[in-house]
């Protein structure tokens, strides 16, 4: 198991660009940035690496500034512990402003935390800030770096000073071990990815995605609050489970198209990250709130999850509050699920509550099988004969052009484990015979909570060489 990174926490008050900093020194667009002061209320990690050294950054909600955020206490809250937990601090001030009494209350707090700490004024590229800079020194750091997030100038300095700082407290990380592959059942290997296992919780607002990462966490990681879109960035957080990493990312509530343009830029970007998270997650974990019922707008976000071949999981949260709809409840409403999100048959569903506990520890199996699914490749040998003791049975069919045959079949991937079937004239199966291979692939091989893709190639004939098979002449 590898040694945790170790995490360089990003403070400052609000709108002094953290964000901004967080994603140039990351390299990604992680972090939500906008003119907004108090975009960012929880706590978003990403794994950074600068001159070959890997550690752990990660961005907080602005503190002790002014904010109209109504969740400004939980972000500053939320803000104390990032401080509490960090390796490394680097507090994040605002060159153009000049030192005011927030920053002057947050190094206090850093003092108090006795944590190797940086000052990043921010913004000095601005001649406003010329003359501002020099007030800080008031506050006292030993390490000052002058930056300016947006252009990038002074950041490959603060990386290096960051670099310094991890190595001068024996901090950096020590490279992680490959999981070795397994073998399950005759005929099938598991190849296991190295590192992390990354899953992605989603759904609409409300369904109750944060305090099911919480009850994972066994910690308040996440802000949760009756307030729809209360999780604005997509946050990350790892969990060791059975001697497994899990990368754990909250998103924001995925709405209808029509609601998240009228709702502005904020609500826009959290949209778009949710979706990035789907199209990065390994596993996604489709959260409905049961006490509403399974909507359109459940289908379209697993529609997602399944086009960009991730593994599924679907999760019926607040099932602590079904428990007074009688015995036939639980029937009724798996039998509606499957007939709203019929392409997800192959998708496990776990009735859980986040509030209670209920069957959360079920969920981190079905992840666990799910992940181990998608790693999942058949052995040619295997393969083949399961094909054409099917095919035989089964033959396909292609109107208007013959006896269609198999002559041979592959995996040419994993997640998702994808198939190529090559036969004699077809070039593709009608749908409900490929349904059908589908289902059998499944009833052989297992391939729980994973798509599956087939794909159907006709066997060209090797080119004759020239004269190749001509008759002789009658004159030779």
């Amino acid at each position: 198991m590898s040694k945790p990174l170790p995490s360089v926490v990003l403070v400052g008050r609000p709108n002094v660009g953290k964000s901004t900093l967080f994603n140039r020194l990351s390299g990604t667009r992680r972090a939500i940035v906008t003119a907004m002061a108090g975009t960012t209320r929880d706590v978003i990690a990403q794994r950074a690496e600068w001159q070959g050294r890997h550690f752990e950054l990660v961005d907080t909600g602005g503190m002790f500034g002014a904010s109209q955020d109504p969740l400004h206490e939980l972000v500053l809250d939320r803000g104390r512990r990032a401080i509490a937990s960090a390796d490394l601090l680097v507090l994040v001030v605002d060159g153009r402003e000049g030192l005011v009494p927030g920053d002057q209350e947050i190094a206090k707090v850093i003092r108090e935390a006795d944590t190797p700490a940086l000052l990043a004024i921010n913004k000095a590229d601005d001649r406003r800030a010329k003359t501002g800079s020099i007030e800080f020194y008031a506050l006292g750091f030993d390490e000052v770096f002058e930056i300016s997030a947006e252009h990038g100038i002074g950041t490959g300095d603060l990386l290096d000073g960051i670099i310094d700082a991890l190595q001068s407290a024996g901090l950096l990380a020590v490279p992680g071990t490959i999981a070795p592959d397994s073998e399950t059942t005759p005929g099938v290997t598991v190849r296991m990815q190295p590192g992390e296992l990354s899953i992605a919780i989603v759904g609409r607002p409300n369904a109750g995605k944060s305090s099911l990462v919480n009850r994972f966490l066994k910690e308040e990681r996440m802000i949760v609050s009756e307030m729809p879109g209360t999780t604005r960035d997509t946050v990350d957080s790892m969990l060791t489970w059975h001697r497994r990493q899990f990368r754990i990312v909250d998103t924001a509530g995925i709405r209808r198209p029509g609601r998240v343009a009228s709702a502005g830029q904020v609500e826009g970007l959290s949209v778009m990250l949710a979706r990035r998270a789907i199209a990065d997650a390994d596993i996604v974990v489709l959260v409905l709130d049961a006490s509403a019922g399974i909507t359109e707008q459940d289908a379209a976000i697993a529609g997602e999850a399944d086009k960009a071949g991730r593994g599924i999981i679907i999760a019926a949260n607040k099932w602590d509050l079904m428990k007074d709809r009688g015995s036939d409840f639980v029937t009724v409403f798996d039998e509606d699920l499957r007939s709203r999100l019929k392409f997800l048959d192959y998708a496990p569903v776990l009735h859980v509550s986040a509030a209670t506990g209920e069957r959360t520890p079920k969920l981190l199996e079905a992840i666990d099988r799910v992940a181990t699914a998608r790693a999942t490749r058949v052995k040619t040998p295997a393969l083949n004969a399961f094909v054409k003791r099917i095919t035989e049975a089964h033959p396909p069919a292609s109107p208007g052009r013959g006896q269609v045959r198999v002559l041979y079949a592959a995996q040419t991937a994993v997640a998702p484990p994808t198939f190529v079937l090559f036969t004699n004239i077809a070039t593709s199966f009608h749908f409900s015979y490929e349904r059908f291979l589908l289902n059998q692939l499944r009833k052989e091989f297992g391939f729980e909570g994973t798509p599956l893709r087939i794909h159907v190639r006709r066997r060209h004939r090797e080119a004759r060489p020239a004269g190749a098979g001509r008759r002789p002449s009658r004159e030779a």
